[in-house]
């Protein structure tokens, strides 16, 4: 037996396993497993991306300026505060690895999104829970659970898998109870399809803390998930040790180019968000008519309870078996859920069919 062995804590983590991508047999797919965007990228983001196909044999710019610059001034904020990452997820890696070590503890919800104690155990660090309501990151159960030893507080807002979120003003709360020696990052990848009026980012509490992180990617309404784009906007100091930290070209160029284009896109973008919410409505209402409880969600995806049927995992096989691929919950210890993003309305109108046909 080899003497080679990983750092310790390694090996407890459970690998993160994406949604299926294939059924076999299938000769239709209905993706609807990962939250990608349901319209695709802006044809203006993909026009960017095919001009730099003569050019990859070149390095990108290492420090996605263009990018950079031009998110920055649509927030008011300084470029220096932005880095951008190879999808939020490395950024999420980054601020782990650079804010906490063996004996930290880091911190996140009971349903919070599975790459949260992969970072954390991956520098050594102990991942730590608290209990939600209603499915609902719960600031006063967070707040109980900081001990000496909390490093990092991670926040999805909206949350992934539950599609439920915190308001600004219970953001303002939390940050306001924790010790200055916490960081809060709040992971918003879905903030674009966010409409309620009492929601926020997080970029008013990075502006008024310098303990708070926002994450963001370009995966999700940009539908840019193939490229691993995303950018954080961070205090000044924490932007710093992310530019130590980070490869010197984490950022491919056609990734920064399609990025800026599809930024700019800003007609796409917003099409894109009302389909996202015309369609979720319209879905919810026919699984609640088929029998289904569906929990509220304000992102592009719903997360349904399907106890009255029986088995979720027969259920998604079953859809499965026509094509229809969505999410096991069993991972984020909701085994009798599944999470369903929301495609085309050709595509739902296909799912509420093949669920009326399986209704036991």
């Amino acid at each position: 037996m080899s003497a080679l062995l990983p750092r310790p804590g390694i090996l407890e983590i459970a690998p993160y396993i994406g949604g299926e991508a294939q059924a076999e047999g299938a000769t239709r797919l209905i993706r609807l497993a990962s939250n990608e965007g349901a319209l695709g990228p802006s044809p203006r983001a993909a026009a960017a991306y095919r001009a730099l196909a003569d050019d990859l044999h070149r390095y990108p710019d290492g420090g996605s300026t263009a990018l950079t610059t031009a998110l920055a001034r649509r927030l008011d904020v300084e470029p220096r505060q932005i880095v951008c990452g190879a999808g939020s997820d490395e950024l999420l890696a980054l601020l782990t690895r650079s804010y906490a070590g063996p004996g930290d503890e880091v911190l996140f919800s009971a349903h919070g999104f599975l790459m949260y104690p992969i970072a954390a155990r991956a520098v050594g660090a102990t991942p730590v829970t608290a209990p939600e309501t209603n499915l609902t990151a719960d600031v006063d159960a967070l707040l109980a659970a900081v001990t000496p030893r909390t490093r990092i507080l991670f926040l999805a807002n909206p949350n992934n898998p539950t599609g439920s979120y915190v308001s600004g003003t219970e953001l303002r709360r939390l940050r306001a109870g924790l010790p200055d020696s916490v960081l809060l990052v709040i992971d918003s990848a879905y903030a674009e399809f966010v409409t309620a009026e009492d929601y926020t980012a997080g970029e008013d509490l990075v502006r008024d803390f310098d303990t708070v992180v926002m994450t963001r990617t370009f995966s999700k309404i940009y539908a840019l998930a193939a490229l691993r784009l995303g950018w954080c906007l961070a205090p000044p100091a924490v932007a710093d040790v992310l530019h130590r930290v980070r490869g010197p070209f984490n950022v491919g160029a056609p990734a920064q180019a399609a990025g800026l284009a599809a930024l700019e896109d800003e007609a796409f973008v917003e099409a894109a968000r009302r389909h996202n919410q015309e369609c979720r409505t319209w879905f919810v209402e026919r699984l609640q008519a088929l029998g289904l409880s569906v929990f509220p969600s304000v992102g592009n995806f719903v997360l349904v309870d399907f106890s009255p049927w029986g088995d979720a995992e027969a259920i998604r096989l079953a859809l499965k078996g026509r094509g229809i691929l969505v999410r096991q919950m069993g991972a984020y210890r909701l085994p009798h859920c599944l999470r369903i993003t929301i495609g085309r309305q050709d595509e739902m109108a296909e799912v509420v069919t093949a669920l009326a046909e399986i209704r036991p």
